[in-house]
């Protein structure tokens, strides 16, 4: 069954990377192309650091907390295998495509390709791999809500 969850992983991040290859291919830098009007524009930019550019330039930082945070969701998912519900292995899954599609990006790149804008509200720029993490995020809190869930009916 784990190596469902590590297929998932790698889809993700070749989606993401064929989706960055298509931006840097099709859209110059810094050029908006609206998708659905008032509402999400694809805008190639280039990110140094995290969400609002926090830690701009700090890539040291970034390769570390990718490294241990890869190393630490793979040992979980071998850990927890056989016993882990499918909330719980599936945001690890998506966490570990997340980090690694970007991670992949600042070390060929030294950056970050984003470019989903939300035209309606003042947001991060953000990608797949961004998309990813946060659904990977949400995943594992509703793991916890139902565990938590089914420690109180015991």
């Amino acid at each position: 069954m784990l190596v469902i969850y590590w297929i998932m992983s790698g889809a993700l991040i070749a989606i993401d990377q064929w989706v960055k290859w298509w931006i840097t291919s099709n859209l110059a830098l810094g050029e908006t192309q609206p998708i659905i009007p008032g509402v999400l524009s694809l805008n190639h930019i280039r990110n140094t650091g995290a969400a609002w550019s926090m830690l701009e330039g700090k890539m040291w930082f970034f390769t570390v907390v990718t490294i241990v945070a890869v190393v630490a969701i793979v040992y979980l998912m071998i850990k927890n295998r056989q016993t882990a519900s499918r909330w719980f292995m599936t945001g690890l899954a998506l966490i570990l495509a997340g980090a690694i599609g970007n991670f992949i990006d600042r070390v060929r790149l030294g950056y970050v390709v984003d470019m989903f804008q939300t035209d309606f509200m003042n947001f991060p720029i953000f990608n797949v791999a961004d998309i990813s993490l946060v659904c990977g995020v949400i995943c594992i809190l509703i793991y916890i809500i139902l565990d938590e869930k089914d420690q109180v009916k015991k």
